[in-house]
């Protein structure tokens, strides 16, 4: 059984997290879903190298581990500018991220299910995160079977999203 386990993360998990997102980026371009990230590694990019650093160094950043080694990231903070507001507190998943080198392991399952029991000790009955409407649908399947519910998609500069929330 491997030990898994979620914790803070920090500005020291900087170039980790910045290390997933190049072989995220890498497999979604593999499968023909350049639209979502790009082809390009994120640590090619100085812009995005400085939103990985912002994502590090701000508040709600949660890291999970398998036996040791990183293998996926969440963010619980504010929704984007591009979502509408809602008239209730909520968390809302800014970020969801998982290594493929753990694919088996239920790595988002548990940190969306972290969300989940978050929102339920902090007395919030809404939980939301967005994602990449493009592509074959995989993800926004993904969400669905993780008993989120489709809400309003969003259009930023082309980039077509879709808004998922689920009520713990």
């Amino acid at each position: 059984m491997s030990d898994f386990i979620i914790r803070q993360g920090g500005s020291g998990d900087f170039q980790t997290l910045l290390d997933m997102f190049d072989e995220v980026v890498a497999w979604l371009a593999s499968r023909g879903s350049e639209g979502q990230w790009g082809t390009e590694p994120w640590s090619t990019i100085p812009k995005r190298v400085e939103r990985v650093r912002g994502m590090a160094d701000g508040p709600g950043l949660y890291l999970a581990e398998i036996d040791g080694e990183v293998a996926g990231a969440i963010i619980l903070g504010d929704r984007f500018p591009h979502v509408s507001p809602v008239d209730e507190p909520e968390i809302y998943i800014g970020l969801l991220l998982t290594s493929r080198r753990f694919t088996g392991h239920r790595v988002g399952s548990r940190l969306i299910e972290f969300a989940l029991a978050e929102a339920r000790e902090r007395g919030i009955g809404l939980v939301r995160v967005d994602c990449w409407a493009g592509g074959d649908g995989d993800l926004q399947r993904y969400y669905e079977s993780q008993g989120f519910k489709p809400t309003e998609r969003f259009d930023v500069k082309g980039w077509i999203g879709q808004v998922f929330e689920q009520r713990p």
